[in-house]
Order: structure tokens, then C-alpha cells, then sequence
């Protein structure tokens, strides 16, 4: 099921089991910020992003090296060299997702980030070492960046994705068939949003992070938290810009985010991760921010 349909798609989540899949990856990867800088054709649409004088390439490079050294402490966590002529080819997860022993490679809105795509390196991983099978969908011309723009609850195959100039109806399509989701529902983020994962995170398929501002329609946010209630958490404004909707679950007992978006919850937001079984674990990443993505952009998962 592909829909907008809000209740149509509760009524079929309501029975939707845990049995789809895993809740958490197995493993993940990153990309190296190398090259790391202000990328104008990326800006033009991504809000969150600094200008040009806000990019310290150095202290993006440490901080980049410290998530992967936490993150490796739970899970196996590898890191691709970045490519010094793609700027914010940083967030692996707009580019690449994996399902069921396949590898997904994604349509990107922007020439700057399209050659990323490419890469002989990650798609020979895959293949070559992992032994996965491989769908590509770049060569068509509608976008789909991948988990950036679709938030997935692997627990139970379904889908939340969040329509924009990143990912339009066709592209949403083609993510749904190319992860064998159950159901998705499509809905369109408010007005100068560009990615779902920014407003919207799914943890280990039982609680979701939520800010409304990110929604064009309340309707949709109420039906989300309906779904993943009573561990459906709303995040203010101030949460939202602090990147704390930017988080992701590696695991059944915690959520990771960036230190930034950590000091920003509220006392009620850290509350009700405590009720769901959530500690939080964050490590700085105010230099890499400046790219207008946080922790969750920066890991592309294998499941």
C-alpha cells in the first residue's frame, strides 16, 4: 500500500506485526567529510544550512571521527573516504539504504551530490564483499533520497515520507517498491523543509520523535502519533532546531543525536524516552550541523 490516505494507512498499520524485519541495523557506515565545505546548489534548498563562512573543515573531521569511534562501541561501523570535489557528501543515508540483502541507491535532487551515487567503492562493498544484490534507482529522473526523505519502521515494513523538491510521489514510489515496504503513507512536509528525517524519527519501531512544525498537514501528525503511541513524543520548535528530530535508534535501549540536540530536549521530552526504554547518547557535532544535516544523516544503515 502507497497512499495519502491518513486513515486508510492507520487501518492498515494498526495490524501491521512486528515480524517485517529487524527493529535496529546489524551495521552502518559513513562517509568522511573530506572536501567539507559550503555547497551553494545544496543551500538552495536546505534551510538548516550555514553560510559559507560557517564551515570549519578541521573540527568537522574530528567530530565526524569521534561519531564513528562512539558508534563503534555498539555496532560495527565503517567509514568510506569522502571525495574532496563533493562538499556535503557527508550523509551516506540520502544516497544509499539496504533492505533484505539488496542495496538501494538513490536518486539525488542535486548535480553536486548525484556523483556520490557512483561510487565504485561502496557499490563494490556491497556486492563484492557483502554479496548483496543492487537496485538502482539514479538513472530515472525523479527524487528519492532514500532515508533522508522516507523514515522507516523496519520492525514492521512501513513506511512515513515526507514529500518535497527531495522526493515527489513518483520517487516515493519507487523507494516503497525498492524496500518491499508493507505501507507507506506519503504526506507533504510544510514549506521550506526538506527532508523527513529532520522532523521525524522512528526508534526501534516502538516510540517516534516528532515535530509538527515539519508537517504541512496537523492531521498527519496527529495519525503518526496515534501510531507510535504512547511513546509518540512532539518536539518544540527550539527541539526541531537543534536537530533533536535528527536522531536515530542503533539499538532497543538508545537513541543517538547530537550533543546540541541532546541539551535542547526538554526535561517532558527526556521523560517520555525514558518511558519507551531510550537512554540518550549524543557526541558534539556543531561543525558538521553547519551542513544542514545531523547525526542521523550522517549514518546509512545495513540491515
Amino acid at each position: 500500500m502507497l497512499t495519502r490516505d491518513t486513515a486508510a494507512f492507520l487501518a492498515f498499520a494498526a495490524d501491521a506485526q512486528a515480524d517485517f524485519g529487524p527493529a535496529t541495523a546489524r551495521a552502518a557506515f559513513l562517509v568522511a567529510p573530506d572536501g567539507f565545505g559550503h555547497a551553494e546548489e545544496s543551500a538552495s534548498d536546505n534551510r538548516y544550512m550555514a553560510a559559507a563562512g560557517g564551515f570549519d573543515a578541521a573540527r568537522a573531521s574530528a567530530q565526524h571521527r569521534d561519531l564513528q569511534r562512539a558508534l563503534s562501541q555498539l555496532l560495527p561501523t565503517i567509514c568510506f573516504p569522502g571525495d574532496p570535489e563533493a562538499p556535503d557528501a557527508l550523509f551516506p543515508n540520502n544516497v544509499f539504504a539496504t533492505a533484505r540483502d539488496t542495496l538501494v541507491v538513490g536518486r539525488m535532487r542535486h548535480a553536486v551530490r548525484r556523483r556520490e551515487a557512483a561510487r565504485p567503492d561502496i557499490r563494490g562493498f556491497f556486492r563484492d564483499v557483502l554479496g548483496y544484490a543492487e537496485r538502482d534507482l539514479s538513472p530515472q529522473p525523479h527524487p528519492c533520497e532514500l532515508t533522508g526523505a522516507l523514515v522507516v519502521d523496519r520492525a514492521r515494513g512501513l513506511g512515513l515520507c515526507g514529500l518535497s523538491e527531495r522526493c515527489d510521489e513518483a520517487g516515493a514510489r519507487l523507494m516503497h517498491e525498492a524496500l518491499g515496504l508493507r505501507a507507506t503513507l506519503m504526506f507533504d512536509l510544510a514549506p521550506g523543509e526538506y527532508h523527513a528525517n529532520v522532523v521525524l524519527a522512528v526508534l526501534a519501531g516502538r516510540a517516534a520523535l516528532i515535530c509538527p512544525a515539519g508537517f504541512a498537514d496537523p492531521g498527519v501528525v496527529d495519525a503518526v502519533a496515534r501510531l507510535y503511541a504512547p511513546h509518540a513524543i512532539r518536539l518544540s520548535a527550539a527541539e526541531q532546531a537543534a536537530f533533536a528530530g535528527n536522531a536515530i535508534s542503533l539499538s532497543a535501549d538508545a537513541v543517538w543525536m547530537s550533543a546540541r540536540a541532546a541539551q535542547a530536549l526538554s526535561q517532558a521530552s527526556l521523560a517520555a524516552l525514558a518511558a519507551a526504554g531510550f537512554a540518550v547518547r549524543s557526541v558534539p557535532l556543531d561543525a558538521i550541523e553547519a551542513a544542514g544535516g545531523s547525526l542521523r544523516c550522517c549514518v546509512a544503515e545495513i540491515f
